[in-house]
């Protein structure tokens, strides 16, 4: 539950502050918030595998964008920009995560966030703002898989804590 809670506010608060802020402030939304967005997605791949993963995330990739309409009126556009991009990213993360499967779950949790980071920066930057600004782009992309990578050691520590708690 905390993974559904820290995805859907942290798809609220970027879409937000891109919104509020524009272009200018995807790069850093991108490494704080989309970072941990793309971890938080497999580790609900591994929550929800076999018990309708694809309809779930589908209703949590939409629900973050309605939220952000519903607060913002005016973050709209950028709701829809989230909602193509989130779920084309996941498609691309679910399919990767799953061929990496027989792999460590750090090396399972990067390895599906890069090509789903460079899909995201690059949906997501066309839908809402249109054009192709690579540099944007590429700041978008590393931002988020640098951002990935640090929550996915974060959250690799909290759970080895759970662990250890729980014994």
């Amino acid at each position: 539950m905390i993974y559904v809670v820290l995805y859907l506010g942290a798809v609220i608060l970027a879409n937000l502050i891109v919104a509020r802020y524009g272009p200018a402030s995807t790069i850093p939304v991108g490494f704080l918030f989309i970072g941990l967005d793309l971890t938080a997605r497999d580790h609900l791949h591994d929550a929800w595998h076999g018990e309708g993963l694809a309809w779930k995330m589908a209703v949590l990739i939409a629900t973050g964008s309605l939220f952000t309409w519903l607060i913002n009126r005016n973050a709209g556009p950028i709701a829809v920009a989230s909602f193509v991009a989130f779920a084309s990213a996941a498609t691309v993360d679910a399919l990767v995560y799953h061929y990496l499967r027989r792999y460590p779950r750090w090396l399972r949790i990067n390895g599906s966030n890069v090509p789903s980071a460079a899909v995201d920066s690059i949906v997501f930057q066309v839908v809402a703002f249109g054009g192709f600004p690579w540099v944007t782009i590429l700041g978008q992309f590393l931002a988020k898989t640098l951002g990935g990578f640090l929550w996915s050691l974060l959250f690799r520590r909290l759970d080895r804590a759970a662990l250890v708690g729980a014994e």
